[in-house]
């Protein structure tokens, strides 16, 4: 297991569902958050998790296995969600702080079937029921833009509503439009500020992770609950993207961004600056990180450096496929593919743009998502070459120190149905400063004062 300890604050506890690579897992636990279970079911993913913070353990175990205060381990149940009761948390006197998770896109994505709540994937349903049996203060939960297309609109109203009231259990031979209504007429008779209730935004935007300084183009939806009796006003905390299109053509044309990258040639820079519009009006944002930027190097370590920069891929990498025992001095996950083109309806990443969206296939799908074009032409005169797996990690805000196992195809799987770190973490810090902000007033504190407190505190 690597060291993974730095010098984060304790802010809470969390239980991460669907963790897989550990995008969202590593974004909450970087905000203080303490896992108290993480879950995962894919072989290669389950490697990952163990070879970085986690530690396997079976249903018989978990109630011995519970992590305390100052531990940075993470207890994984590798396995089906559905074998997981939740209960023992609570009967342990753990009080959760975030419910986490990614539950599988593929029933709502774009590039899938688009089967929707018919899927067998659809794993929504196993989200309220963790919801039901923690009753955690906050929850995060990520999915895929396609989840608010207009033919799954139905169901995504449902989804909202059943995070709304998870305790109203769907029985085997009801509907979902039944359980719906259910669930309404619920809501409808609980008290506003009751403990088992949640209060979820009635249209949970699609976020770009570029906007948040992901280097990376990557349109997602993220819905935040939180506990109706800790009257929180998510609205006062949400946060808003602070990185832009405009700030970054406007460094590039004002060359600020080539301060940062005084190595590219004067030809390359003039054919890019000339490229883009000259006269935009600032909008007071940060520039949106890019490709050029990742394999440079954005975030610091775990030593507060910056992270190094990418060395080149070696020709020889890219005239066959070969293994990484072949050149033992080469970073396992820096490694170079061969076979990467340009044709309709397959073009590459720009290295002074964000990256293409990363996606959960071997070298990337049609649409060129894992094909770069370099400033000089490779061995073979086509200037492009595939995204080794370390640079693709880069795009997905991964610190360089987050180990991935498993063959080339199966990392790239782990990154492209990930969370991107960074994305996660301000989510995850924003709720942190609300789960703060309402924390228990003083013991003895009439109840009709706490409310005006917090309704205060909310505005």
């Amino acid at each position: 297991m690597s060291d993974q300890r730095n010098h984060r604050p304790k802010v809470g506890t969390c239980v991460e569902l669907f963790a897989g690579g550990g995008g969202l897992a590593q974004a909450v636990h970087n905000a203080g958050f303490r896992p108290l279970l993480v879950n995962e079911f894919h072989k290669r993913a389950c490697e990952t998790l163990v070879e970085n913070h986690a530690v396997r353990v079976d249903l018989d175990d978990l109630r011995n296995m519970v992590p305390s205060v100052d531990d940075e381990w993470w207890p994984l149940y590798e396995g089906n969600v559905a074998d997981l009761k939740f209960d023992y948390l609570r009967e342990l006197g753990h009080e959760v702080d975030i419910l986490a998770g990614g539950p599988p896109c593929q029933p709502f994505s774009l590039g899938g079937v688009h089967k929707g709540h018919e899927d067998e994937r659809n794993m929504f349903p196993q989200m309220f029921r963790a919801m039901a049996q923690l009753r955690p203060k906050a929850v995060i939960c990520e999915n895929v833009r396609g989840l608010t297309r207009g033919s799954f609109a139905p169901y995504f109203k449902y989804i909202l509503n059943a995070m709304r009231a998870p305790w109203v259990v769907r029985e085997e031979d009801t509907t979902w439009e039944q359980h719906n209504k259910e669930i309404l007429e619920a809501i409808a008779e609980e008290p506003t500020d009751s403990d088992r209730l949640y209060v979820v935004e009635d249209d949970p935007e699609v976020v770009n992770a570029a906007d948040y300084g992901v280097p990376q183009i990557r349109h997602r939806v993220i819905i935040v609950a939180f506990r109706a009796d800790l009257g929180i006003n998510w609205d006062k905390y949400k946060p808003i993207g602070e990185y832009s299109e405009t700030a970054l053509i406007n460094s590039i044309v004002g060359g600020e961004y080539w301060k940062r990258h005084p190595d590219v040639p004067q030809e390359v820079r003039d054919r890019v600056t000339a490229s883009l519009p000259q006269d935009l009006a600032p909008d007071g944002r940060e520039p949106w990180r890019t490709l050029r930027d990742a394999l440079a190097g954005i975030y610091l370590d775990e030593n507060g450096k910056p992270e190094r920069r990418l060395p080149p891929v070696p020709v020889e990498h890219l005239k066959s496929k070969r293994h990484v025992d072949d050149d033992p001095a080469t970073d396992p996950l820096h490694f170079g593919w061969p076979g990467a083109r340009k044709y309709p309806g397959h073009t590459p990443n720009v290295l002074d743009r964000p990256a293409k969206t990363v996606k959960a296939g071997v070298h990337g799908v049609p649409g060129g998502e894992s094909v770069i074009e370099l400033d000089d032409s490779t061995y073979d005169g086509t200037g492009y070459r595939y995204m080794t797996v370390r640079e693709a990690a880069r795009v997905m805000s991964f610190p360089d120190r987050w180990k991935l196992e498993g063959p080339r195809g199966e990392q790239m799987r782990q990154l492209g149905n990930a969370v991107p770190v960074k994305l996660g973490e301000v989510f995850a810090n924003r709720v942190a400063e609300a789960l703060a902000a309402a924390k228990p007033h003083p013991e003895g504190q009439p109840e009709e004062e706490a409310k005006e407190c917090r309704a205060r505190d909310n505005g």
